[in-house]
């Protein structure tokens, strides 16, 4: 049986050969690309279920192609890049992607990271559940928050967080739970992200309701904060 269809993308055709060969061993359907503009074309005529996408790409880089993507589709993106720094990975979540690999990688750890997004987007898929408080919805099904009904721009990695806290209200989580369940258990990340992604989502949220509120819990980690339990 053939599985999920993944798109990859990279210029290094020997790489792109490799990781070919190790998913179609575990049966999944790959279509290969080595340039960003013959990606978006590619991906907008086979629809693949994941994209397994470069940075350093000519004609148009992994960043753009990413934003390409993202103004139609919500199909999971796994970065594959030599930039290893915070903020290459934090740019990469905010534009959209779903995890990060930093080059060089063993190809059977692609292979992890790949069913473990493609589980996770499932699963989430399967969720089909909005929360509601007051003045704020967050909509995992189409990546929508509304702050006093006004649709707020949020990247898919900040609404998932939100999503993740808000959806637990009251519950303490440490910096790696949050890496875990939100990134996900194969995320090898720097505990800073979540940070980031939390100072960004306070800039959008702070006093917008005395009911709720995003808190830190010094020395542990955060919580979504109510006394309104309706959601």
């Amino acid at each position: 049986m053939i599985l999920e269809k993944i798109l990859i993308v990279d210029d290094d055709i020997n790489i792109a050969e490799l990781l070919k060969i190790y998913l179609d061993k575990e049966r999944y359907e790959t279509i290969l690309a080595h340039d960003g503009r013959e990606a978006i074309a590619l991906f907008e005529k086979e629809q693949p279920d994941l994209v397994l996408l470069d940075v350093m790409l000519p004609k148009l880089d992994g960043w753009q192609v990413c934003r390409r993507i993202r103004e139609n589709s919500l199909v999971p993106i796994i970065m594959l890049t030599a930039k290893g720094e915070t903020f290459d990975k934090v740019l990469g979540f905010d534009i959209g992607c779903d995890d990060y690999i930093v080059k060089p990688f063993d190809a059977k750890e692609v292979v992890a990271r790949v069913k473990a997004v493609l589980r996770r987007t499932l699963t989430t898929v399967d969720i089909k559940k909005e929360i509601v408080y007051e003045n704020l919805s967050i909509n995992i099904n189409n990546y929508v928050m509304k702050v006093n009904g006004e649709q707020i721009d949020t990247p898919p990695k900040e609404l998932e967080l939100i999503y993740h806290l808000a959806g637990h209200p009251n519950r303490v989580y440490t910096r790696n739970q949050l890496l875990d369940e939100v990134w996900g258990f194969d995320y090898y990340g720097d505990s800073r992200t979540v940070d980031v992604h939390v100072k960004r989502l306070r800039e959008k949220l702070e006093g917008v309701s005395e009911k709720w509120a995003l808190k830190t819990v010094w020395g542990v980690g955060y919580k979504f904060e109510t006394n309104d339990q309706k959601f």
